[in-house]
């Protein structure tokens, strides 16, 4: 007896359910229908928001939505070794010419222990990595305004009033969240407007990331996919070299 389209549908979501991905072959085979009316089922699914149609097949839809950030001395304790990675190929990039701004990103604060540029000017404005850098012998600017408890982070009017006095050659931002539909995402508004600012004034702004926080969204947006470089450990889904550059290191 020949299944319902609604049927197939629920038989298509509970065969994803169970694995990360399926292909047109196999749900023809199982399903019994021809691919043609797979492609045509996995289309209305992926109109509905139930899946990711990709060439040829599907993917479940896995983004999380998180409306609370770890405090810095949780995130410290989280993917060290992948944000230690990141960090010190981020900083493989700054020049003694560069004007840099970093963020209060966990895995941006920990590129301080790879800078190689010592004539390199930099400008942020998270308390981690001011604490950091002037060891360094790095000349350094920070931001004024309100410090964040949690992140330690510098955010208000009065931090953005002062971003507006630079221009960056480089910028390497933090996110909470990466997904296809949102963009780059953090739970706080102000400093979404920080970071988006801060890569507005910026000739060039990566993000770094570990691979945990794709397909992830927080409240606030701070600016779409092409809006920087990717650099993270691993990239699971190729979707996202459809939209920015991704680097895996």
């Amino acid at each position: 007896m020949a299944l319902l389209a609604e049927q197939r549908m629920d038989r298509i979501l509970e065969e994803l359910s169970h694995q990360e991905s399926v292909s047109v072959a196999y749900l023809s085979k199982v399903i019994g229908v021809s691919e043609a009316t797979v492609r045509r089922d996995l289309t209305e699914l992926a109109q509905r928001g139930k899946l990711n149609k990709v060439h040829g097949g599907a993917l479940p839809v896995k983004e999380t939505f998180f409306s609370d950030e770890p405090t810095m001395e949780v995130k410290r304790q989280l993917r060290t070794p992948e944000k230690k990675r990141i960090a010190q190929y981020a900083a493989g990039l700054i020049r003694d010419d560069d004007v840099v701004f970093l963020d209060a990103g966990s895995t941006v604060m920990h590129m301080a222990d790879y800078i190689r540029a010592p004539r390199a000017i930099f400008v942020t404005n998270s308390i981690e990595c001011l604490q950091r850098l002037p060891r360094l012998g790095l000349r350094t600017y920070v931001l004024g305004g309100v410090l964040k408890p949690g992140t330690l982070a510098i955010i208000g009017g009065e931090a953005m009033e002062g971003l507006k006095k630079y221009n960056f050659t480089k910028a390497f931002l933090g996110a909470n969240g990466i997904s296809l539909g949102q963009g780059f995402t953090t739970p706080d508004p102000e400093e979404a407007m920080v970071k988006a600012l801060a890569a507005a004034r910026s000739q060039q702004t990566w993000v770094l990331a570990d691979s945990s926080k794709f397909d992830a969204v927080s409240a606030a947006v701070m600016f779409p996919l092409k809006g920087a470089v990717i650099i993270t450990d691993r990239l699971r889904d190729t979707r996202y070299m459809d939209h920015t550059v991704v680097k895996e290191v």
